[in-house]
């Protein structure tokens, strides 16, 4: 387990803080979440893994940008099962990360591949990949996070930090240890282990693409 989790919730937090390339932008967004509560980042957290999944898997204009979003996107998401229409399925891990602080009222539903039949489109130059329908993020109040926590068929994997603050302040801990995360008690995860370590695989993919991107 100590192998499989580090990407994990660092997988979230380097999509919330460098998903995009937003220059003083971003700087002053990261200022505004760290002076905000709960809400303002689940807003915050939900629209940047949504964006910075569409950006990473565009497929851009040129053919070598196209096969890097579609290798990446195969490797993470496409799973061969025979049983399957075509020989293949998709990816549709749903993953609530919420606080184990109710007044923090911060609770986002991650959902992959939500609607396999959007993942493609007719073009006028053939089938095109729809990065957009990767990934789908959901904010929601504590009742509906409860709600769905009961409810196995919604949701496969919950990540509770302790509060807002424990998740903002990974910005200062890049490569913390989740285990030592979970030892002292700043995280807690519940739920089906193995959609655990595939957003653990998908984390560090996302981290290993961002660092191709920039170099």
């Amino acid at each position: 387990m100590h192998v499989t989790l580090p990407a994990m919730p660092q997988g979230i937090h380097h999509l919330l803080k460098s998903g995009l390339d937003l220059g003083e932008n971003n700087r002053e967004l990261t200022g505004l979440l760290s002076r905000a509560e709960g809400t303002l980042l689940a807003n915050g957290m939900a629209a940047l893994i949504k964006l910075g999944f569409g950006f990473l898997i565009s497929e851009g204009l040129s053919d070598s940008k196209a096969e890097q979003a579609q290798a990446f996107f195969n490797e993470n998401f496409v799973i061969k099962d025979p049983y399957a229409p075509g020989g293949i399925r998709y990816y549709q891990g749903k993953i609530l990360v919420r606080t184990r602080k109710p007044e923090d009222d911060m609770n986002v539903l991650i959902c992959f591949c939500p609607d396999p039949e959007a993942l493609y489109y007719d073009s006028p130059i053939g089938k095109r990949f729809n990065p957009c329908a990767i990934v789908d993020t959901q904010v929601l109040t504590e009742k509906e996070a409860e709600q769905i926590e009961q409810d196995p068929d919604r949701v496969d994997l919950v990540i509770r930090f302790k509060d807002s603050k424990a998740i903002l302040d990974l910005a200062e801990r890049p490569d913390a240890d989740v285990v030592q995360l979970l030892l002292e008690n700043l995280v807690q995860i519940t739920g089906n282990f193995g959609h655990m370590f595939k957003f653990g695989a998908i984390g560090r993919n996302v981290q290993t693409l961002l660092m191709e991107n920039a170099a």
